[in-house]
């Protein structure tokens, strides 16, 4: 993270880790969509499959700015929403194509553990 805090919490990663995990993250999340998109007709509920993955990517893309600018409640309200879009999006997808699927759950895991770093922030300055 880049925000400059004197507080983090003891479980927040170092930041020189960050960078190469989201490039994993992303490629993961690449690797999914576009192999979704690919098999789109085999996907039932495929509007809703592609509307779930870009509406967590919308809210990633935003939540930095809303984390910096030290709005955490907002922030977190932005990760559990990235949780819940991309928890439906694994879920409808695996019974088509797992690998789809599975290609997400890294990066749930990355969002969760991120809940819980902006959870830290949220009651330490509320």
């Amino acid at each position: 993270m880049t925000f400059n805090s004197e507080y983090e919490p003891f479980f927040q990663p170092p930041g020189w880790i960050v960078g190469p995990i989201w490039v994993v993250l992303y490629s993961c999340l690449a690797f999914s969509i576009i192999t979704m998109l690919g098999e789109r007709k085999a996907f039932k509920h495929d509007t809703l499959i592609i509307g779930l993955f870009f509406l967590q990517l919308g809210f990633n893309l935003l939540w930095p700015s809303v984390f910096n600018s030290e709005q955490y409640l907002r922030s977190l309200v932005m990760l559990v929403i990235m949780i819940v879009a991309s928890v439906l999006y694994a879920y409808l997808t695996y019974k088509t194509n797992p690998t789809v699927s599975l290609l997400i759950w890294p990066y749930i895991g990355w969002i969760s553990f991120a809940a819980a770093i902006n959870t830290a922030y949220y009651l330490q300055f509320r």
